[in-house]
This record gives structure tokens, sequence and C-alpha cells, in this order.
């Protein structure tokens, strides 16, 4: 999940996308984004309910 959150930012230095490469399935980064993005898209839907509200 790390390696994912480090993706969303856009934040990463070589060597730690190299040890993420290695050590990483396919799957799980997919798993691990699709995740991040429902989260991300949860806390955005959140967000506009509150304001829109008030």
């Amino acid at each position: 999940m790390k390696a994912v959150l480090w993706g969303f930012l856009g934040v990463r230095k070589e060597s730690g996308l190299k040890e993420d490469v290695a050590s990483l399935s396919f799957v799980h980064i997919i798993i691990a984004g699709v995740l991040g993005a429902l989260i991300f898209m949860s806390i955005l839907i959140v967000i506009v309910k509150l304001v829109v509200s008030h």
C-alpha cells in the first residue's frame, strides 16, 4: 500500500521504485491502487456533501 500511495503522490526515488518492483506482484499493485482510488473518491464525496449541506 505504501508504494501505491507514493505513486499517487508522484514522489518516489528511483532506488525505492526498484525495490518495489522487485518485491511486489502486479496483482497486489492493482488491488492496492483500486482500494486507494476508492478511499480517495469516498473522502472527496464526504467533503462535498459536508460543504453542500451547509
